[in-house]
């Protein structure tokens, strides 16, 4: 991902229609050069869990900058998703390339309200049990833990003083790592990006889980 690296860099330096229509050729090379990355992670992926064929997405390096401040033209950053097969596999994969600033990510962004009611209540009995997943050596030492919005006090029907509090605040359930350039440049970096997701998936069971059974364990799906 080297030229994808310096083309970011001097992009950000020249964040333009005429610095980059000048460089359109080396724009070129560094999305066939992601293209391929993201290729090879999707088949890494598919080793240890199963993505829906049409699920992948690159996201766009020209900005909607209609209802933003900031109206430089362009991302300096690239960024691919992944989606789950399947209805009993929930969570999605998302990784972003940019120089100083590389991450990979996955969980769940936007739970619609009536997921986001259902994950609150499993917490209210299951909490204890991501605490566990979350203290796991492999996690603390590789995530930064659970991340995402929170509500500041409770969320309306739930007691602030439940003992799940902690966790039923999130509005989102997410997980991050970030990567150095080093590391972004290696010739491993696909690899290096299915390790990492696949060290979610005690995460992702666990979400699974609680998304496709009632309260009682039966199944919804």
């Amino acid at each position: 991902m080297k030229q994808t690296l310096k083309f970011l860099n001097d992009l950000s330096k020249n964040n333009n229609r005429e610095w980059f229509n000048a460089n359109k050729d080396r724009y070129k090379e560094a999305e066939d050069e992601f293209k391929n990355l993201v290729s090879e992670v999707e088949q890494h992926i598919n080793e240890h869990d199963s993505l829906d064929p049409s699920g992948t997405k690159i996201f766009r390096i020209y900005k909607d900058v209609r209802f933003s401040k900031d109206k430089t033209p362009y991302n300096t950053h690239r960024s691919s998703s992944f989606k789950r097969e399947g209805a009993t596999r929930r969570g999605g994969y998302y990784f972003s390339v940019s120089p100083g600033k590389s991450i990979l990510a996955g969980g769940f962004w936007g739970p619609d309200p009536a997921d986001l009611l259902h994950i609150r209540k499993q917490l209210q009995g299951e909490g204890d049990t991501l605490r566990k997943i979350f203290n796991q050596k492999e996690y603390t030492s590789y995530f930064n833990g659970l991340e995402g919005d929170q509500v500041k006090t409770s969320p309306k029907g739930f007691d602030k003083e439940d003992p799940a509090i902690d966790l039923i605040r999130y509005k989102q359930f997410m997980v991050t790592h970030k990567f150095s350039d080093k590391e972004v440049a290696s010739s491993d970096f696909a690899v290096q990006l299915s390790d990492g997701f696949k060290k979610m998936r005690p995460f992702f069971d666990f979400m699974s889980d609680i998304l496709t059974t009632d309260l009682n364990g039966a199944s919804l799906v």
